[in-house]
């Protein structure tokens, strides 16, 4: 009768966990040492993809909240003289007439400058421009007064002022009440704008009432440029008919533009360089997995006693090649979760730090983790296939 050949027992999930943790357990400071390659890489890559992400939703929710549908007319440059054209002082009015126009404001741009005092030299301007400004200049720009009372019939009529956020900043006002030089007048001032990233050109004026300006600045009264919001099922349309309602007599002299666009054009390209440092987020997790593969055999020469011990007691080759690469598979992932974790923390402190939100795509943890699952298993699968091929007597021996 043929002897009955003896079946290996099989490892559970349960114990190939055990086996393969083993080695671990037993050299903690390696483990830091070696997942610290890992981790390096993947802290590296969460980083540079959370906070692209982070800017660009920041970037996204700007344009959610001011709005896509504003558009901006101005006048052009005339083909036969250095003078620009005007635009007719009716041209607001006009362009409220258009079907699905809602808001339309207008500002005018003006000669004197404005000082704190009469001390400061005129020429010392600080980059800030004077503007007339209509009523419904801030219902069209979507703006919002941060201290004060914007500008109405009533005041718009007296010498106050409006200051955009950074005018008022270089100002040094921090209040309304107080008072500026513009031209040879004081005016009060009677608000100060929260910052309004589509139109840095208001946020860097003094914003006088129209009549104000005309009675008291010499202000001609035709419209530097007209802001329009209109509906967004309309706004190709209003764009189309603009030029012609500004200006009928020379529509060809009128540009029409969207101050959107460039917000929109750098969330758009938010993240062009992300695969540079992506790059570098890989040679570093490369440098890594060879860490890994370095310390694993390393591993296999120390503890050939182990291995032909455990051959000697009926471990198959394949169960010590799933123990060598249930090991670095460990190995990797401690690496790859500290990694996670420290990426998603730099990401956090970043945006808090600017004021975004936090974000870090899941499809970025979800690959990164998967990247360092796949260097373990490469890293570990030379060492583990080594260990496996150890004739238990001569490991025993050599021990």
């Amino acid at each position: 009768m043929p002897r009955d050949r003896l079946t290996p027992a099989r490892l559970g999930p349960r114990d190939v966990l055990h086996v393969g943790s083993a080695g671990l357990r037993a050299r903690p400071m390696r483990v830091v040492l070696s997942a610290l390659g890992i981790a390096i890489g993947i802290a590296t890559m969460i980083a540079v993809v959370g906070i692209s992400a982070s800017s660009k939703q920041q970037l996204l929710q700007q344009l959610d909240k001011l709005g896509t549908n504003m558009l901006a007319v101005t006048p052009g440059q005339d083909m036969f003289s250095s003078e620009k054209v005007k635009l007719p002082k009716e041209a607001p009015g006009m362009i409220g007439r258009i079907p699905g126009v809602e808001h339309v404001g207008a500002t005018g741009d003006l000669d004197p400058t404005v000082r704190r005092s009469e001390k400061i030299p005129k020429s010392n301007t600080g980059g800030i421009t004077v503007k007339a400004a209509s009523e419904d200049l801030l219902k069209a720009l979507k703006g919002t007064v941060g201290a004060g009372t914007w500008l109405n019939d009533a005041t718009g009529r007296y010498p106050s002022v409006a200051l955009g956020s950074v005018a008022a900043e270089r100002l040094g006002i921090t209040t309304p009440g107080q008072q500026v030089l513009i031209g040879k007048q004081y005016f009060t001032v009677i608000a100060i704008l929260d910052p309004l990233p589509l139109t840095p050109e208001i946020e860097r004026a003094a914003l006088v009432g129209w009549k104000a300006a005309e009675t008291l600045l010499g202000f001609d009264g035709h419209p530097t440029k007209i802001y329009e919001r209109s509906t967004d099922a309309s706004v190709e349309a209003v764009g189309k008919l603009l030029a012609r309602t500004a200006n009928p007599q020379d529509p060809q002299n009128v540009q029409v533009s969207s101050p959107s666009a460039a917000l929109q054009a750098k969330a758009a390209t938010e993240g062009a360089f992300d695969s540079l440092l992506l790059g570098l987020g890989g040679v570093a997790l490369l440098v890594g997995g060879v860490g890994v593969a370095n310390t694993m055999i390393i591993s296999v020469l120390e503890r050939r006693h182990e291995i032909g011990l455990r051959r000697s007691l009926g471990a198959t080759r394949g169960q010590i090649r799933i123990q060598f690469v249930t090991e670095s598979l460990l190995l990797s992932g401690l690496g790859g979760l500290a990694g996670v974790l420290l990426g998603s923390a730099a990401t956090y402190v970043f945006a808090a730090t600017g004021g975004m939100p936090w974000v870090v795509p899941l499809w970025a943890v979800g690959s990164g983790f998967a990247a360092t699952l796949l260097i373990g298993s490469v890293a570990g699968l030379y060492p583990a296939v080594r260990a496996a091929r150890l004739s238990p007597t001569l490991a025993l021996q050599a021990a």
